[in-house]
């Protein structure tokens, strides 16, 4: 028995069954490569799902960690610290809103943003009657109130009854958003590239008039970018690439680049007129060690020109995709922005594609029932882009 296979076993004894984990047990990491505990090295286009945008073994994001796990690791949101400075002032520069609350997940900053802009809508009228409108095919998180936004039955109906006052429309049809608009509603929230639902990326023309439509009617737009943010779509925000700033951000995942990190990012006003002393709290988010991260991650993205080198290779991706799309008569399209790119998938099964491709050293995931996605680190080279094709037809 291999040693993969004994740690598989074994940890099967003790840990509650909610994933199929493929059968591969890893133990280090190096550049945009991981090693299994048997030797054997994989090509990662799948960052821990979209997380690890620096790669692995960064030495200035290692020490930076190490440093503040030796200086302080916790102190509760009851007490400043430097870290909280650092990262807040990062964050509200790269963003240009007002405030940020930190948060340990993306779930967690979608409920910090629902609770926001409920509250919002409550100082205005005092009514507790208001709505929110999501999309189909979102994914927004696993919490209850993550799933109440979630717009795929898959995930909600073993769960429900799940928190009322949500609405659903359909991505990139605004027709469908403007019905569902009554006086009641309090705020719009979607992605702007749905990641789960097959690698969406919103349409201009839309994601303007959901923008002037909430202007209009003082209706908060919440955008979650908790797996497209954070420099994966080639800026710091995939919103900048519209022109459309919401009131109420989300992120999470390369935010903290493996720290367990979210966060809610709020404008001027919905920061003056929500969330108040006791509305809100958390026992760990924000704390030293893991905004440490935060500020390190947005350091070195300036520092090794992040957002550039995805700009730089973003075309040079597509082309090496569209080149299978062209190849393949069962991958029908490529879609998606920067470094999170889907493969349509048509006939045959995606799981089975993963499957045989983590097999062949490559690690890549499904979104929806029918893409391929590639969401890998940012620091990939033209030469991994290669390697991942060749691997990729193996696969097929």
């Amino acid at each position: 028995m291999s040693v993969s296979q004994k740690i598989i076993d074994e940890t099967e004894q003790y840990v509650l069954h909610t994933y199929n984990r493929f059968p591969v047990v890893f133990d280090h990491g190096e550049g945009v490569r991981l090693y299994d505990v048997d030797g054997k090295e994989y090509l990662d286009f799948g960052a821990g799902i979209a997380v690890f945008a620096l790669g692995y073994g960064n030495k200035a994001y290692n020490d930076a960690l190490k440093g503040q796990i030796d200086a302080l690791i916790h102190t509760s949101n009851l007490f400043y610290h430097r870290p909280l400075l650092d990262a807040s002032k990062k964050v509200i520069r790269h963003t240009g809103l007002s405030k940020v609350f930190f948060t340990n997940s993306g779930a967690e900053a979608i409920e910090g943003a629902i609770k926001a802009a409920r509250k919002y809508a409550y100082l205005k009228d005092g009514s507790n009657d208001h709505e929110i409108i999501a999309m189909n095919q979102s994914f927004h998180g696993r919490t209850i109130g993550a799933l109440s936004v979630t717009g795929n039955a898959h995930y909600q109906d073993p769960f429900k009854p799940l928190m009322g006052g949500v609405k659903f429309a359909d991505f990139n049809d605004f027709e469908s958003v403007k019905a569902a608009v009554t006086d009641k509603t309090c705020a719009i929230l979607l992605e702007t590239v749905q990641g789960e639902g097959g690698i969406h990326p919103a349409d201009p023309q839309f994601l303007s008039q959901v923008r002037r439509v909430c202007d209009e009617k003082d209706i908060l737009l919440i955008l979650d970018e908790i797996q497209c943010g954070m420099g994966r779509c080639g800026t710091w925000l995939a919103c900048d690439q519209y022109g459309i700033r919401p009131d109420i951000l989300t992120l999470a995942k390369a935010l903290g680049c493996g720290v367990p990190v979210g966060a809610f990012v709020l404008n001027e006003k919905a920061a003056e007129k929500s969330l108040m002393p006791g509305d809100h709290g958390t026992t760990y988010g924000g704390n030293p060690f893991a905004l440490t991260a935060v500020s390190a991650v947005f350091d070195l993205f300036e520092k090794e020109k992040i957002l550039e080198h995805v700009r730089e290779l973003t075309p040079y991706l597509e082309m090496r995709l569209e080149e299978l799309v062209s190849k393949h008569d069962f991958l029908a399209k490529r879609r998606g922005m920067g470094f999170m790119q889907g493969l349509v998938v048509e006939g045959r099964p995606v799981g089975e594609i993963v499957k045989r491709a983590i097999e062949e050293g490559l690690i890549i995931f499904s979104a929806g029932s029918d893409v391929i996605r590639l969401v890998p680190p940012l620091v990939i080279t033209k030469e991994d882009i290669d390697e991942m094709v060749v691997r990729l037809e193996r696969a097929f």
